[in-house]
């Protein structure tokens, strides 16, 4: 299964999704991550690199833009909120099916966009990395109640 994870620079939240299910090491789980306004080549914020480093999870990343070629290749696409996800559906209408927010996707009840910690303290990437980690696992129950891993 091929999987997903877009937000605005691709620098913070998608990277940093993208980094907690790898570390998961599912074999039949290929995860990508880009962002709607990215640009090319840029890493991943200190911050968000620096949590991951505090829970054991190194990713090295380079930030991309999302392409219509990107929704080919993935058979699910979790934005991290829904203006993302508007964006995405009307770059590729035909793949709406796949298209969802992480917290719809997982049937969070605390609203649909996980928060941006761009530009905020290391306390606050740790907010946003726990509101993460809670929505990927519950993402990993249900994949494995599909079988899908």
């Amino acid at each position: 299964m091929n999987i997903y994870f877009i937000c605005t620079g691709n620098t913070c939240r998608s990277p940093m999704a993208e980094a907690i299910l790898k570390a998961k090491n599912y074999e039949n789980i290929n995860v990508r991550s880009a962002g709607i306004y990215a640009y090319e080549g840029n890493g991943m914020s200190r911050n968000a690199e620096e949590i991951l480093l505090q829970k054991d999870i190194f990713q090295p990343h380079h930030s991309s833009q999302f392409t219509k070629s990107d929704a080919q290749w993935a058979d699910l696409i979790l934005t991290m909120t829904t203006a993302h996800k508007e964006v995405v559906i009307s770059l590729v209408e035909e793949a709406a099916h796949k298209i969802f927010t992480l917290k719809e996707y997982v049937e969070m009840e605390d609203g649909a966009d996980i928060q941006d910690p761009y530009g905020g303290s290391l306390q606050i990437y740790e907010q946003t990395y726990n509101e993460l980690n809670e929505a990927i696992n519950k993402l990993e129950i249900k994949l494995k109640l599909e079988e899908k891993i």
